[in-house]
């Protein structure tokens, strides 16, 4: 199951409703529960690079099924995936990345936001994962 085309642009207007009002430019990006880019916004100012992060962002929150920064705290030397930012063509392992669930459960997608601090990044993620649905799934056997 994917998020749908309509759902993906609900949440791109809703991480960018929450963008304005933290006074910041973001790129955002929804990819589907294959990890495929969705649908995308780089609002206006917003840096270049953030394009690439955001797009990892939820491709890395989609392929582990979890908020990209509890894989940057499980991705720390010494801890169990230390390196798996060199996997996959490169994941990004802090936050602003985060999984979009059903309210079933299911994984649907993920949505990565990018372009201020990652407090900020987090915050409007979140905006819009609460549009459709929630972001956690059952227990994961690496989550801390």
């Amino acid at each position: 199951m994917h998020v749908s085309f309509e759902e993906a642009q609900e949440i791109i207007q809703a991480a960018i409703k929450k963008a304005q009002e933290t006074d910041t430019q973001m790129c955002i990006a929804v990819v589907d529960s294959g990890a495929s880019l969705k649908s995308f916004a780089r609002m206006n100012n917003a840096w270049v690079g953030s394009i690439d992060i955001a797009i990892k962002k939820a491709k890395t929150a989609c392929l582990f099924a979890m908020p990209t920064g509890q894989i940057g705290q499980l991705s720390q030397p010494g801890a169990p995936l230390y390196g798996i930012e060199h996997s996959n063509d490169g994941l990004i392992t802090f936050p602003g990345g985060l999984p979009i669930v059903n309210n079933e459960g299911i994984l649907i997608g993920a949505i990565g936001v990018s372009g201020s601090s990652v407090e900020n990044d987090h915050i409007v993620a979140m905006a819009g994962v609460d549009i459709v649905g929630l972001a956690d799934l059952p227990e994961h056997p690496w989550r801390t």
